[in-house]
């Protein structure tokens, strides 16, 4: 009897521990932000994991093992044993063409550095939190690692709320004479010094430059609040003197507005310099002044992206919610109107006519910015207590900061778009993928859209083109292997190209 009962168990131990493992990401999961570090740490130890996009709120599907079910039940995750014929046929639904969702295999872990000066708590910044509370493991860096070069020992970047203008956060008109600000500045400019540079700004100038580098060679970078603003605009302002007295003991370089090189910034453009030391701001890039909105009805929307043809920001985008409660910041939103017009807005409130959280591509690399400072803590002040993720263990707000990092697991690019009159770069250079050929006209602002590889011998039927807010703007019909597209009537901004039905392509007009 005792050896029957032996084989039982054996048996149903062995079963236990087979097969595939189902971490669900809908409500019924009661720690989002653990099921990230659970996943990260699996792929880690070489386990294969797969990403359900768009299924149950992105759910993960992992090997079965002891490890990952203790994991789980040590970390309060939902997971969910699954047999061979229910695992089969959830992938099969998913990847149906019908199906908007994709199943995305995680293979290899990012390395992880968080740009944060040495004496900053730990919940002065959300995404340090989020990694901490998640079991990511990351890097801390600063001015003088990424000044020598230490950048290149990583894959993703987050930038603390830094200002890389130099002007310390604008922090000098109610802080001038509070301990901690004092401190903060003689640091920096002791650092500057040390690093070889007669002002802060001309150090940050260097830094950001280096950062650039790093996403021009196949880097990812995130920020948050005011590092996103601040960063583009030490872009634009790329050696010219943008602090008055009280940051640097001079003036402003003289028409240093005319000055700014938009070229230079990853996603802004056209922004205005704001110089008033009253005004707790930086540019025209931000929306604060203009979110006048109660806190119990501040929310922001992600956007659906097709999962199939373009994962990246499909992948960025994953919750269980598509309303995320809206948080403040120095920099709490992006003003569209200044944003590039080969943007990426994953997330906005469009009736503030603002974007809360954005992505795009430079060179090899990619960013993502976030406006806001604490998803949890909805007007995070100077001196506040940290935020508690134990009591936030849902939190959509802060799941997006975590599908950044797990984004990069997946190996996916961003789709590339042809693109016209963007100036230092090959105009409308010609995109080719399974399903179509896509090549700039003879004329200006002209597409010519051709079938590819095994569907060359069939016709296009019809042609659309969907902008930003995913409405379709032209759309056309033809009986042809071959189709023009005219976008001299279209505003500047990115399209989705829809062929027959299918996502087949991206287009930016500048």
């Amino acid at each position: 009897m005792r050896f029957w009962m032996s084989l039982i168990i054996v048996f149903y131990t062995t079963c236990a521990w087979g097969g595939k493992l189902l971490i669900p990401m809908d409500a019924a999961q009661t720690n989002h932000l653990k099921a990230y570090g659970i996943v990260y740490a699996a792929i880690a130890n070489g386990g294969t994991v797969e990403w359900l996009l768009n299924y149950r709120g992105g759910s993960f599907v992992l090997d079965n093992s002891t490890t990952v079910l203790s994991m789980c039940r040590q970390r309060g995750v939902v997971s969910k044993a699954m047999s061979a014929s229910e695992y089969a046929t959830i992938i099969k639904k998913v990847k149906a063409p019908a199906y908007n969702g994709d199943v995305v295999s995680l293979t290899t872990v990012p390395r992880i550095a968080v740009y944060t000066p040495s004496n900053k708590k730990p919940w002065d910044d959300a995404v340090t939190l989020a990694l901490t509370y998640a079991g990511i493991p990351f890097d801390k860096i600063y001015v003088t690692e990424v000044l020598d070069g230490a950048l290149s020992k990583y894959d993703w970047l987050h930038l603390h709320h830094e200002d890389f203008t130099g002007q310390f956060g604008k922090f000098w008109i109610q802080y001038k004479d509070v301990p901690w600000y004092r401190a903060d500045v003689r640091a920096a400019e002791a650092l500057a010094n040390r690093e070889g540079y007669t002002k802060v700004w001309q150090m940050q100038h260097a830094v950001v430059h280096r950062i650039r580098d790093f996403v021009g060679a196949g880097g990812n970078l995130f920020a948050m609040c005011s590092a996103t603003d601040t960063y583009d605009i030490a872009l634009a302002a790329d050696g010219i003197d943008i602090c008055d007295v009280p940051y640097d003991g001079d003036g402003l370089t003289t028409n240093a507005q005319q000055k700014l090189n938009f070229d230079n910034c990853f996603a802004f453009t056209g922004f205005t310099l704001t110089t008033n030391l009253q005004e707790y701001e930086h540019a025209t890039i931000d929306n604060t002044a203009f979110h006048l909105v109660p806190e119990s009805t501040d929310y922001f929307m992600l956007k659906p992206f097709p999962a199939k043809f373009d994962p990246v920001p499909a992948m960025l985008c994953q919750n269980h919610t598509r309303k995320v409660k809206g948080f403040m910041g120095q920099t709490t939103a992006f003003r569209k109107e200044v944003l590039k017009p080969d943007v990426v807005v994953l997330a906005d409130k469009k009736d503030l006519h603002e974007a809360r959280y954005i992505h795009g591509k430079y060179k090899q690399g990619t960013w993502t910015f976030y406006g806001g400072h604490d998803p949890e803590d909805y007007e995070h002040k100077v001196g506040e207590a940290p935020t508690d993720l134990d009591k936030h263990p849902q939190s959509p707000g802060y799941r997006l900061i975590l599908n950044n990092v797990l984004c990069l697991a997946s190996g996916r690019k961003d789709v590339p778009a042809v693109e016209f009159g963007k100036k230092h770069s090959t105009d409308a250079a010609p995109i080719t993928n399974k399903m179509v050929n896509i090549a700039a006209g003879n004329t200006s602002n002209s597409l010519v859209i051709s079938l590819a590889g095994s569907v060359a011998t069939k016709q296009i039927e019809l042609v659309e083109l969907l902008n930003a807010e995913g409405k379709t703007v032209f759309s056309k019909t033809f009986q042809t292997t071959s189709a023009s597209v005219d976008m001299d009537n279209l505003p500047a901004g990115l399209y989705t190209i829809r062929v027959n039905g299918q996502y087949a392509g991206k287009v930016v007009k500048n």
